[in-house]
């Protein structure tokens, strides 16, 4: 198990990308936002469900198996996986992963159609640019820029 407050957010996400290109599931430790739901009666004696968010942060550990990995509007890197404790397609932030274990063996869980877990994701652009590592710094800089503005 890596702990990732003992490396940096580089080294994490590094190992959970060669995981992503390898189909490897990894076990997270993680913090989730606590989550209370809520049962209001009004003066007619209805009663509503509601769900809200407590703001504090409960650890909880997943086995999960990484589909994707992008970055929010907020700034925040996101592992986007299939969670195989529920079978559903979740966001889990990169600076809540607290630590992880990348297992040997393979995926064993479908993935949804792409149209239905994608289209949440909103404001992203991905751009995929092959540079060669051997150019000077600037070279590679301006090939990503004209990339991104294309």
């Amino acid at each position: 198990m890596r702990h990732a407050a003992n490396e940096t957010s580089t080294q994490t996400l590094t190992r959970l990308i060669t995981a992503l290109d390898k189909q490897h599931p990894v076990t997270i430790t993680y913090l989730k936002e606590e989550i209370r739901e809520v049962i209001a009666v009004n003066s007619k004696g209805v009663a509503t469900r509601r769900t809200i968010k407590t703001g504090r942060l409960v650890e909880t550990i997943r086995t999960i198996e990484i589909h994707n990995i992008i970055v929010s509007q907020a700034g925040d890197i996101l592992v986007r996986a299939m969670d195989r404790e529920t079978g559903e397609f979740r966001s889990f932030r990169l600076d809540r992963i607290q630590a992880y274990t990348v297992h040997r063996t393979a995926y064993v869980i479908e993935r949804p159609a792409a149209d239905a877990a994608e289209s949440r994701t909103v404001g992203l652009a991905t751009v995929t640019v092959l540079y060669p590592v051997d150019c000077p710094i600037a070279q590679r800089i301006d090939l990503l820029a004209s990339a991104l503005a294309a």
